[in-house]
């Protein structure tokens, strides 16, 4: 059966995101009108410079009481974040989120164009489970080679 890529299962393909300066409050409401559960943080120049996720609005905004309009998305984002090329299947994806704690993954080109971001919400329960038989083997193998 064919394996798809992350390329081919991001349901959006527009790229959402925000300058750094943007504040927190305002890039909730870009996060909500767009209904997706993160956004790229851009420089002018097209850059990516981070990622917000809701996760990190409930860590690193809501649980330290910071407040949303006062406090810039570069304050809070996850700098650099854990990338993948399109060609990328979709369990080796999974597998790699489970390794890192991840629901988004930005999918990026051998030429660092941003093509999209992946969300644990785009893989079938197949793919899903795919991802955990991987996890698992991997357990297994660290387990026989230690």
């Amino acid at each position: 059966m064919h394996e798809r890529t992350v390329f081919q299962s991001i349901s959006h393909r527009h790229v959402v995101s925000v300058a750094p300066h943007a504040s927190v409050l305002e890039t909730a409401w870009v996060m909500t009108a767009a209904n997706c559960g993160s956004v790229l943080i851009i420089d002018s120049a097209g850059a990516m410079l981070g990622i917000l996720t809701e996760h990190d609005l409930l860590t690193r905004v809501l649980a330290k009481s910071l407040n949303p309009q006062a406090t810039h998305v570069s304050d809070v984002m996850t700098h650099h974040p854990q990338c993948v090329g399109p060609d990328v299947k979709v369990a080796e994806a999974v597998l790699l989120m489970m390794e890192h704690g991840i629901r988004n993954l930005p999918v990026v080109s051998p030429a660092s164009k941003i093509l999209g971001v992946f969300s644990v919400r785009d893989a079938l329960p197949r793919e899903i489970g795919d991802g955990v038989s991987l996890a698992e083997f991997n357990e297994q193998l660290n387990d026989v080679l230690a």
